[in-house]
């Protein structure tokens, strides 16, 4: 299925209007994996292609769209609120993770099911039944290491 008939479906399935712009929201976040945009970063990109649109609308969209859990809402603990397409009910989806660099602050992206065992284990001891988790691991990515290393030599 094309990726404008998903997206349509998609905001069909959830009870809301189908506009060029929340389809260009949509397309942004989906063109962009882990890039993690704030609500200017797609604000800018969307006025790209749709010069008229304002920034109100931008965030009252992403805003619903958050709220529906269509996209997920993110803080990396920058100051800044971002966003990515969200993942949950696609089939084959795995939960994914963020890996922070406290050096560079680069943000990297882990797609495992680390916790599944966990979250079952909780059910069965506690009777409380997760349903969604955020994971942000904290280090130094692998170029910063690398550097930090060479210094200590």
């Amino acid at each position: 299925m094309p990726k404008q008939d998903y997206f349509k479906n998609l905001l069909k399935a959830n009870g809301l209007k189908v506009t060029n712009q929340r389809i260009a929201i949509l397309e942004v976040l989906e063109d962009r994996p882990g890039e993690h945009l704030t609500a200017e970063e797609i604000y800018g990109l969307v006025k790209e292609k749709y010069p008229e649109i304002g920034l109100a609308t931008v965030y009252r969209t992403i805003q619903m769209l958050s709220e529906l859990e269509v996209i997920d809402k993110l803080n990396l603990d920058d100051g800044f609120v971002r966003y990515e397409i969200g993942n949950r009910g696609k089939e084959g989806s795995h939960h994914h993770h963020h890996l922070i660099c406290l050096n560079c602050h680069s943000v990297f992206t882990f797609e495992d099911d680390l916790l599944e065992v966990l979250e079952e284990r909780i059910q069965n001891s506690l009777g409380f039944r997760v349903v969604d988790h955020e994971v942000k691991l904290y280090g130094y990515c692998k170029n910063c290491s690398e550097h930090d290393y060479e210094e200590s030599r």
